[in-house]
């Protein structure tokens, strides 16, 4: 007679299998978000906040609920990768000739490796459970943090970014849907307290109150999502950023218990170490894909961030990064044009 597994057994199983291929946590969510969770992404794109992210307004139906994205759908496995540095993540932000980039984003781009360690994931459970599901790593209109805090994975913090007790702020998030209609975790309640390190720290401003982000002002959309040149009242604020911005993240208490992560390929490569400003600035499309090739910066593409570095280079005071700047006074992209003129009037 064949054996038949309750949810619970199926939920460990799955569990096992996850730390088997690599997952650091693994949690399960209902298949649908709460009415403060869709109401708060409804006001939030009303609000403009989603700045020129026109993919938000269009797919917001989709990414309510998973249930909106998929009918099929009747549980939602959350899956975490650690990424915790092993270093201070704003360390260079004190190296004005020099660039920061966002910790994630010094390795190896995580979404393929993330992608074939879900699908192995998938292909498990298809075989074992014979159900039907569905896989996303930033690949579809999903909303992540709020199912990884249904699933207990962890609650958003103040910054809206997800905080787990285990991993601090350094986890990569993947789901899986699946039509096995499993129990949902426990959500973690919010361990934020009174603190507001996370608000204080914002160099724009960002985080207009607690758990509200303008994220048009935030330096990670303004570094890699927004396009075109960049509204001068947020430029000061961007310090030496010109991939993301770790600033939120990195003050948060939770990041004490946090653990290094063991896996190479999310670990610094020696180019995305506070490269230098004027080497980033000469670069043109070949020799920028080459620096960048395999990390997530590639993707933002050249005049992006020769850009953003240019706008660091207005910022450092440092006048010897003048001629740098004035070299590109007739770039053929405009917002490397501008920010270009920026840097030169600054300086």
């Amino acid at each position: 007679m064949e054996m038949v597994l309750d949810g619970q057994a199926i939920k460990q199983a799955i569990r096992e299998k996850a730390a088997e291929i690599g997952f650091c946590e693994t949690a399960f969510a209902p298949a649908r978000t709460t009415p403060k969770q869709r109401a708060d992404l409804s006001q939030y794109i009303a609000e403009g906040r989603h700045g020129d992210m026109l993919w938000m307004p269009d797919t917001q139906e989709r990414r309510s609920s998973p249930e909106a994205l998929w009918d099929g759908v009747r549980s939602v496995i959350v899956l975490g990768t650690n990424y915790g540095p092993d270093f201070d993540p704003i360390a260079d932000v004190t190296k004005k000739d020099r660039a920061s980039i966002s910790c994630y984003a010094k390795g190896k781009d995580y979404h393929d490796p993330i992608k074939k360690k879900l699908k192995r994931l998938a292909r498990w459970m298809v075989e074992e459970f014979d159900c039907e599901l569905k896989v996303f790593n930033d690949t579809a209109p999903v909303m992540e943090k709020p199912l990884a805090a249904l699933s207990g994975l962890g609650w958003q913090g103040k910054h809206t970014n997800l905080v787990s007790r285990r991993f601090g702020s350094w986890m990569f998030l993947g789901e899986v849907f699946t039509t096995l209609d499993l129990p949902p975790d426990a959500p973690d309640v919010d361990h934020c307290g009174s603190c507001t390190a996370c608000i204080d720290a914002c160099p724009t401003d960002a985080i207009t109150a607690p758990y509200q982000i303008n994220g048009s002002a935030c330096i990670s959309y303004l570094t890699i999502e927004h396009k075109g040149p960049i509204d001068e009242i947020y430029r000061e604020g961007m310090g030496n950023w010109i991939y993301g911005c770790d600033e939120c993240l990195s003050v948060c208490p939770w990041n004490k218990f946090a653990l290094p992560t063991d896996e190479e390929i999310y670990k610094p490569r020696p180019e995305t170490v506070a490269p230098k400003l004027s080497e980033i600035v000469a670069l043109d499309d070949p020799t920028f894909r080459e620096m960048f090739r395999g990390t997530p910066i590639k993707r933002s593409g050249r005049n992006r961030i020769v850009r953003n570095a240019l706008i660091a280079i207005g910022n450092s005071g440092d006048i010897s990064l003048k001629a740098s700047a004035a070299e590109l006074l007739s770039d053929e992209d405009e917002a490397v044009r501008d920010a270009a003129a920026w840097a030169v009037s600054k300086l």
